[in-house]
């Protein structure tokens, strides 16, 4: 099979899992009648139409279900295999452009970044914390870190590990409320300004009354908050790479039992199998190995 049959089926691929050619033109790095062309190119080569296409809408032929299926595994074998030859003929290296959620920013989280500095001392990382999505196509980023149990389907997602939220307070603002009324009073919370309270059940023990919470802020910055409950503000659901250390040294306690809040799985992100950098899956591997649960 020759260079252009490959950057054909490349091209198919991108349009069928962006979902449209301006997409995959994008994605790419090309124009999006070049991405005709491409195409129009491989359904001559292979005697078959692969897309039923018009001004509004596009689709998979029976034949372009069949050969994406096999075209695709074939891609990501070639893929793999030229990877694995970069690999070997030197060590990872360049800059790694990674999102992350802000609660990123505690103690265990800069050990593991530390440590994989150890390892591949060429990669130099360039991190953004920020709970909000980001474009990792039009904003140049290699990787995005998400909390999700829906991870985008137009994107590469690989589950690296469970987080645990829990709803923690310090003693002093229990304390307070206990001298409050607490069975009728509802408990002060701080939330995330992108989530509704009606997502969090916290699991109670049935003889306890039904614990009330009152959202009386949201912020957008889980740093923040995580300062606010420090300063007796009321409650607020943490990730447990954030308040572990708190909770173990009694600084901040659990609200309402032994068990989170919630859990969402963690997972790398990334655009497309396609010449996926040494810097990069060196990276993913390193967190599979380090959090993979």
């Amino acid at each position: 099979m020759d260079e252009l049959d490959i950057n054909g089926i490349r091209v198919f691929r991108e349009i069928v899992e962006s979902g449209s050619f301006t997409a995959a033109a994008d994605r790419l790095g090309m124009a999006a009648s070049m991405v005709s062309k491409h195409i129009s190119r491989l359904e001559r080569k292979l005697g078959a139409r692969l897309l039923n296409r018009s001004s509004r809408s596009m689709s998979l032929t029976e034949a372009g279900k069949d050969f994406f299926a096999q075209g695709r595994q074939a891609l990501d074998i070639l893929d793999a295999a030229v990877a694995s030859v970069a690999q070997t003929s030197g060590p990872p290296r360049g800059e790694l452009k990674i999102s992350a959620p802000v609660w990123c920013a505690n103690p265990g989280f800069a050990r593991l970044l530390a440590d994989f500095r150890q390892d591949y001392p060429e990669v130099r990382l360039d991190l953004h914390l920020d709970n909000h999505m980001v474009d990792l196509v039009a904003d140049g980023f290699d990787l995005a870190l998400r909390a999700t149990d829906e991870p985008s389907s137009a994107l590469i997602a690989r589950r690296l590990c469970k987080v645990e939220f829990h709803l923690v307070a310090t003693p002093a603002y229990l304390l307070e409320r206990a001298e409050k009324a607490a069975e009728e009073a509802a408990m002060a919370v701080i939330l995330p300004n992108y989530v509704q309270l009606e997502r969090f059940r916290l699991p109670i023990q049935t003889e306890m009354p039904p614990l009330k919470l009152d959202a009386i802020m949201k912020c957008s910055d889980t740093t923040l908050s995580y300062h606010c409950v420090l300063s007796d503000m009321g409650a607020a659901f943490l990730p447990a790479w954030l308040v572990d250390d708190d909770l173990a040294s009694g600084r901040l306690q659990l609200v309402g039992g032994n068990e989170p809040g919630f859990a969402a799985n963690l997972y790398a992100i990334y655009a497309s199998r396609r010449q996926m950098p040494p810097k990069l899956r060196c990276f993913i591997d390193f967190l599979i190995d380090r959090l993979g649960d």
